[in-house]
Formats: structure tokens, sequence, C-alpha cells
């Protein structure tokens, strides 16, 4: 479970992220949705540990900071980012290598054909372009078999075969327990998978709710955003 206490994040003295709390169970989907500047990716990335924040975060009863937490988890930032002078099967093995998994290979393989990478293991990160670069990061993150994954935007520059590939993947985490955190402004690309919804307006949660909740309002995912962000709830 990732839980999410009392989250506020300033820059300089711009407040980006507001006293927010939320939780995400095992088996979960929720979408962190918002137009651009409502602090979603701010908020991903204090879960992360990569920025300073007020609050408290716990994963599965961990301090996110913590060792124990971060072998829990797994991030696919919104820019993907690959060492230049590893390959794309090199990224995989330094992953496996980091969280001390040892059989990995089989599933390596699985990744790079459910991927389309299988033809481009031996690329150098360099030679990779965004859209291979965020497939790769997929896969670092996939091989980690993670209790809580973290998504920042995933679908950007994907083509159609790996947005399929990569939603299957999340049904299989879901069905395994894993609890899935995804930031996106794309309502339409996390219609059909979603468990619960938390819709943020300039740093501030404004509606959330379970599908079978927010079902009882009668409105689609899409109508509910616009009328929490452009204040008519």
């Amino acid at each position: 479970m990732l839980m999410v206490q009392n989250l506020s994040k300033k820059y300089s003295k711009e407040l980006v992220v507001n006293n927010i709390s939320f939780q995400v169970n095992e088996g979960e989907i929720a979408i962190l949705l918002g137009p651009n500047g409502a602090g979603k990716s701010t908020t991903i990335k204090c879960i992360t540990g990569l920025l300073k924040y007020d609050g408290y975060i716990e994963i599965f009863g961990h301090k996110n900071k913590s060792v124990e937490a971060k072998r829990l988890f797994s991030y696919v930032p919104e820019v993907p980012s690959m060492f230049d002078l590893l390959t794309v099967y090199e990224h995989i093995e330094y992953m496996a290598a980091a969280y001390g998994i040892d059989d990995y290979k089989e599933q390596a393989e699985e990744l790079l054909e459910r991927f389309d990478l299988s033809d481009k293991r031996a690329k150098l990160g360099k030679e990779l372009s965004k859209g291979m670069m965020q497939k790769v990061s997929i896969c670092c993150a996939l091989i980690t078999a993670p209790k809580v994954i973290l998504f920042d935007e995933p679908l950007m520059g994907l083509d159609p075969k790996a947005i399929k590939e990569l939603k299957k993947a999340l049904i299989e985490l879901k069905e395994k327990g894993s609890a899935i955190l995804i930031s996106t402004h794309i309502i339409d690309s996390v219609d059909e998978i979603w468990d619960k919804v938390l819709i943020m307006k300039t740093g501030n949660i404004v509606l959330s709710g379970t599908k079978q909740e927010l079902m009882n309002k009668n409105e689609s995912l899409e109508e509910l955003f616009f009328e929490a962000t452009e204040g008519n709830l």
C-alpha cells in the first residue's frame, strides 16, 4: 500500500502541492489527473524521494526514503533518461543487479519481446529514440516485480502496440496485488483501467473516489474532470 499524508511542497515561495492526503491499496490502479501545472509530477517526485517535502509518505509500512521501501517500488519518469554507453539489455541487467534479482533472464527476454525491443537489445542508450527510451524505462521498472509502481505520463511517445502491452502489464501487476499510481492529463488513455481517481488543481486534490463511488454520479470521467478543474462541482 502507498500512503501519502499531509504532503506539501514549495518551490521558493510558491506552494505547488498543498497538504494532500491519499492512499493506493494493494491490487488497485489509481490515476492522478489534472491539467498541466496542477502538481501531479511534483507529487510523484516527492513519493519517489527525488524532492524534499513536508508531510509523511509510506510504502508498505516503510518510510518512502528508506532502503526497505526502495526495494518495493519502481518509477517510470515522464522524460526517460538512459546511460549513453549501456545497451538496452544492459539497462535491464543493471536494474536487476541493483534490486538483487538473480533469476531475471527469462523475464527480461519476455519484456524485450513484448515491447518490440528484441532486435534493439544491443543498441546503446545514446542511439535510442524517445519512444524506445520510454519502452526501456518501462522494462527496467517491470523487471523488479514492484509492489508499488509510479508512472508519470507513461503513454507519451509510445506506439499503439506498446500502449496495449503496457495496459496489459498494469492489469497483471494489479492482479498480483501491486499498488499502481499513474499521473496523466490525458483522460482517455487510462479510462478503461482505473479503480480510483485523484483529480488535482493548483496543488489540491479537488475530487477523489473509486470507480464504483463515482459511477453513482452517472457522469463520465471526462465530465467529472472538467467539472472539478473548472470549479463547477
